[in-house]
C-alpha cells in the first residue's frame, strides 16, 4: 500500500474529501451493515438486493457522496439483474471517524471480508465484482490487485490512476510533499492488477480528465480490458446522459 502519511497529515485533506452526514433509513428490499475498522469506528453498508442468485457488485460511491443517495439509483442496477452493496467511508453518511487515504485503503479489506462473509449467511449465490466511482477508484483498485481470486472483474466509473495526479491536476499546494513515491507505488500496484476491468468515463470530464481513463487502461496489467466514453457527459452525468450505454457496457461485461 502506498504511503499516503504526508498527505493525510497536511492542509490537502480538506481539499481532498467532502464527507457528508446525510442518512435515510433502510428502505424496502435493502437491509444495512456495519463493520468495525477501529476502535469506536465503524463504516455502513447498504445492500440493495433484488434477486439471491443475481451478481453482487461492491460499489465505492464518489466523494461527496453518501450510501443513502444509492437509495434511488440501486434500482436501476436491478433492472439488468444486479445486486448492489454500496459502501460509505470514515465521517460519510452513518459511518464514524474522519476520513483519510490510509484509512481509505486499509479499511477496504475489512468491508471486502465483511461483505463475502454477509453474503455468504445469508445464502446469496451471486458471483462478487468490485466497481468504484471517482474517489471509489482508490479501494476498488487496492481491492482488484490484492483478491484476484475472489472477484470476478473490475469496474472503474469516472477514476483515476493515483491521487497525486489529482492533486496536480486541481493545482492544489503540496510544497513539502513527495508525491513521487505515492505515485510510483500506486502505477506499479495497477500494473499486477489481472482481473478483466471495464473503465467507463465521460468524454468532457473537467474534474478527472478523459486521459486518466486513458492512462488507467494502458497501465492495468489486465488481458482483458475495455475503455467506454460516454459522449458529451461531464464527470457528474455519465450515468444518466449515457444510460443505455452506461447500463449496456456493465451488462455484458457481468456476463460475458
Amino acid at each position: 500500500m502506498p504511503e499516503y502519511t504526508q498527505i493525510d497529515q497536511s492542509p490537502l485533506l480538506g481539499f481532498l474529501f467532502y464527507p457528508r452526514r446525510d442518512f435515510t433509513p433502510s428502505p424496502r428490499g435493502t437491509f444495512d451493515f456495519f463493520v468495525s475498522v477501529d476502535e469506536g469506528i465503524s463504516v455502513h453498508i447498504r445492500f440493495y438486493h433484488q434477486d439471491k442468485n443475481n451478481p453482487w457488485i461492491l460499489f465505492f460511491h464518489g466523494n461527496g457522496e453518501v450510501v443513502s443517495d444509492y437509495d434511488d439509483i440501486a434500482p436501476i442496477y436491478h433492472q439488468i439483474g444486479v445486486n448492489l452493496a454500496v459502501a460509505d467511508y470514515r465521517g460519510y453518511g452513518a459511518s464514524g471517524g474522519r476520513p483519510t487515504f490510509t484509512a481509505l485503503v486499509k479499511d477496504a479489506h475489512r468491508l471486502f471480508a465483511a461483505v463475502k462473509e454477509e453474503l455468504s449467511q445469508r445464502s446469496f449465490q451471486g458471483d462478487l465484482w468490485v466497481m468504484g466511482r471517482s474517489m471509489g477508484s482508490i479501494p476498488a483498485l487496492e481491492l482488484a490487485c490484492h483478491y484476484p481470486e475472489q472477484i470476478r472483474g473490475l469496474i472503474i466509473e469516472s477514476g483515476f490512476a493515483s491521487v497525486t495526479r489529482l492533486i496536480k491536476h486541481l493545482g492544489l499546494p503540496y510544497r513539502g510533499i513527495d508525491l513521487e513515491p505515492i505515485e510510483k507505488e500506486r502505477l506499479a500496484m495497477i500494473r499486477k492488477i489481472s482481473l478483466r476491468s471495464l473503465i467507463i468515463h465521460g468524454e468532457f470530464d473537467n474534474l478527472i480528465p478523459l486521459q486518466e481513463a486513458r492512462d488507467l487502461f494502458d497501465y492495468l496489467g489486465a488481458a482483458e480490458k475495455e475503455l467506454i466514453i460516454i459522449p458529451g457527459a461531464n464527470h457528474n452525468s455519465v450515468m444518466f446522459l449515457g444510460m443505455t450505454q452506461y447500463l449496456a457496457a456493465i451488462q455484458k461485461f457481468l456476463k460475458t
